[in-house]
């Protein structure tokens, strides 16, 4: 496919799901940009990434962690594109794919994510699943399952704590390994919490760890062998997609696409980013910010493309941090403050599901 679009979604992130979802309400139609508009999904699913802990421990099925794009598209006004993005032309506006079609746009939004920073890895003998793509994740993970073995988890932030609550009794033994503090950036109580709650479950904690590379069977650190064991999961900070940073537009030192308050690219006036793709001051790669940015991004989309002004975003000063502990409770931290127990947990739950909820067209 070759044909043009007026406006191009890549991605089916937080961001972008907030964005067909404005656009699907009846109320709201009029506010959806004229003209023909695609989104570009590597599969016909949106994953929510709050929920995946909770499906690994078994509180949640597959369907329940999931939204069927083809309904939302269609409510929208959309069409859905099934497809990898591998590469960007911004000076010819064309989006490369991995099958080889290559999507011409007028303007373009990246909703795509990143991946977890991988260490180097030279020999055989440890597999390595990174928890993103979550598609790609939760496939491996279900044939792991059918021979269980001692696993280790690359990654101290919530993601990595959350994982190894969710699976621990599911394996023989988990390792936790991180390059700092666990849970960094939090709270010194969260911290202490995780802990507490990890070594209920019997999982490893290696603190101050940084695993620089994998060779064969072990993981090295500062050049010696910290662990060593046949499956690794990656669930470490984030790290570009590899060919944002060919694709002329302007990049962080990281390769994250540079935006400005109003989720514009810095360099090239009709591409937008959000997400965990971009790069913005006082706005972290987290999942609250993207969803956040949603209905901004969808007006300013309207907006650019009829020629009004544009919305600013503004990142909020703190996010609510609610982590999953594997047995229907929570951890919780909010401006320094935290706790923990099954209310928490509910509370999650409600949350979690009334997202899904809100992007669902019956």
């Amino acid at each position: 496919m070759n044909q043009g679009f007026d406006l191009l979604l890549a991605g089916a992130g937080h961001a972008h799901l907030g964005v067909l979802r404005r656009w699907a309400e009846p109320s709201a139609r009029h506010n959806r940009p004229t003209g023909r508009i695609g989104l570009l999904s590597a599969d016909g699913h949106a994953w929510y990434s709050g929920m995946l802990p909770g499906l690994l421990s078994g509180r949640y099925q597959l369907a329940e962690c999931r939204i069927e794009l083809d309904a939302l598209c269609r409510a929208a006004g959309v069409e859905l594109l099934i497809g990898q993005a591998t590469g960007l032309n911004s000076s010819s506006q064309q989006l490369q794919l991995s099958d080889g079609r290559a999507l011409d746009y007028s303007y373009l939004s990246l909703n795509l994510g990143s991946l977890p920073a991988l260490p180097a890895q030279s020999g055989s003998g440890l597999e390595l699943l990174a928890v993103k793509p979550f598609s790609a994740f939760i496939q491996d993970w279900q044939r792991w399952q059918s021979t269980p073995q001692p696993l280790a988890i690359l990654g101290g932030g919530a993601a990595g704590v959350e994982l190894a609550l969710a699976i621990a009794a599911k394996v023989p033994t988990v390792t936790l390994l991180t390059g700092s503090t666990l849970l960094s950036g939090h709270p010194p109580a969260l911290r202490q919490r995780a802990l507490k709650h990890l070594a209920r479950r019997g999982v490893r904690v290696q603190e101050h760890c940084p695993v620089e590379a994998i060779v064969y069977e072990q993981l090295l650190s500062h050049g010696r062998s910290v662990w060593q064991g046949h499956r690794l999961i990656v669930a470490s900070g984030a790290s570009a997609l590899p060919w944002l940073a060919d694709s002329g537009l302007a990049c962080d030192a990281q390769g994250f696409v540079q935006i400005n308050a109003q989720l514009q690219s810095t360099s090239h006036n009709n591409v937008f980013a959000v997400g965990d793709c971009a790069s913005l001051a006082h706005c972290p790669h987290n999942g609250v910010y993207a969803v956040r940015q949603g209905p901004v991004l969808a007006q300013n989309l309207a907006a650019l493309l009829c020629g009004r002004p544009l919305q600013t975003f503004h990142p909020q000063r703190r996010a609510l941090a609610l982590l999953a502990t594997g047995d229907g409770g929570a951890l919780a931290s909010w401006a320094g403050l935290t706790g923990e127990g099954s209310l928490l947990g509910h509370w999650k739950d409600h949350l979690d599901r009334g997202f899904m909820q809100r992007h669902r067209i019956p």
